[in-house]
């Protein structure tokens, strides 16, 4: 009768409790550390369902001492580790052990916060259980994904690494998520990320997550971003896609000042697009996009350049184009986006697949 008390209570005694790390990618262990359990009632808190179910047979104790109830078939069936590691003999009441046991269940220690450790297990179990997390913040996903990896957990690995894929955390990004999805060879989340780091310069400043990347795939991202700012150049090289929009004119009226504009007019031709010359201040947005375009090709850049041409523009004070240029230059953005965006999807990415291949 005493023994069947003890069961249902947190044994007070002095234990040695696993701690599940990572001795390299290929080789796991469990070392042994030192626990003592206060001779007070255990105050580590349970987490929410579903990891708080009372016929779970197995708790897991997150760094930040917060306990996860859970079945050892859920994690055996999803990782390999788990299922070598719950193979092996597990304590009970009755026995004389250096484990800890809580409501009758074996405690294990690990070394990720509940933060992380939450979505992992959410990921291990049956969707009428728990629903896939969804991952929105680069460390998040960083995090489980190490403790994917960590864990043996391959297909959550490749599902939680879809994550970076989300635009949000992409824009800022980048090349964090390349590098991540070069070391888990995921071609396709590769070449996506690849396109976001068009934002960036073309020699990227040192990154926490370069060190997982190699020579050659670096070199396939800088090939990549230099192909696509020669292939954004022809639009300067050959207008004629604004013609083509714009075939009269008159339908870009502060592009080309006449009546009662009285913005200078460029003499260069540069952009010989009408019979008439264009306004200084716009061939001045083009020269400055364009080269901007040479570091950055993205979208961004042409959206900033807009701006600036616009505040350019108001501060002449012309009556008719600080009134018609704002609504013309943004529509006229969103073309020139689009045409670069066409120039981008041409430049072949074959050499990043085939650095994220070997």
């Amino acid at each position: 009768m005493a023994m069947r008390t003890l069961s249902h209570t947190t044994l007070k005694v002095r234990v040695r409790s696993f701690v599940i790390q990572k001795e390299s990618d290929t080789t796991k262990y469990l070392r042994l550390s030192q626990y003592s359990m206060p001779d007070s009632q255990d105050p580590t808190p349970c987490t929410s369902s579903p990891f708080d179910h009372e016929k779970a047979d197995v708790i897991l104790r997150s760094s930040d001492n917060i306990d996860f109830r859970v079945f050892k078939l859920f994690l055996s069936l999803a990782s390999s580790f788990f299922e070598t590691l719950f193979d092996l003999p597990q304590p009970s009441v009755e026995m004389s052990t250096d484990m800890e046991i809580k409501d009758g269940l074996p405690v294990i220690p690990v070394s990720e916060d509940s933060n992380t450790l939450d979505p992992l297990l959410r990921f291990c179990y049956p969707c009428t259980l728990a629903d896939d997390p969804v991952l929105e913040n680069f460390r998040d996903i960083v995090n489980v994904l190490e403790a994917a990896k960590k864990y043996s957990l391959d297909t959550i690995e490749r599902t939680v690494c879809k994550s970076l894929l989300n635009p949000k955390i992409l824009e800022t990004n980048s090349l964090r998520c390349f590098a991540i999805a070069c070391r888990t060879r995921m071609q396709d989340e590769c070449v996506f990320s690849a396109r976001y780091t068009l934002r960036e310069p073309p020699v990227p400043v040192w990154f926490e997550e370069i060190e997982l990347i190699t020579s050659t795939e670096l070199l396939a991202l800088l090939t990549y971003h230099r192909k696509c700012a020669i292939a954004v150049q022809a639009l300067k090289d050959d207008p004629s896609w604004i013609r083509a929009e714009y075939p009269h004119r008159s339908a870009v009226p502060w592009m080309t000042p006449s009546g009662y504009c009285y913005c200078p007019q460029s003499t260069s031709r540069r952009y010989p697009i009408y019979e008439h010359s264009v306004a200084q201040w716009w061939e001045a947005f083009m020269d400055a996009t364009f080269l901007d375009l040479q570091e950055k090709p993205c979208a961004e850049t042409i959206r900033q350049n807009v701006e600036k041409a616009i505040q350019t523009v108001r501060q002449q004070n012309c009556g008719h184009c600080s009134v018609s240029a704002p609504g013309g230059m943004r529509d006229f953005g969103a073309l020139f986006i689009r045409k670069m965006e066409e120039l981008i999807s041409t430049v072949s990415s074959i050499s990043i697949v085939d650095a994220c291949r070997h």
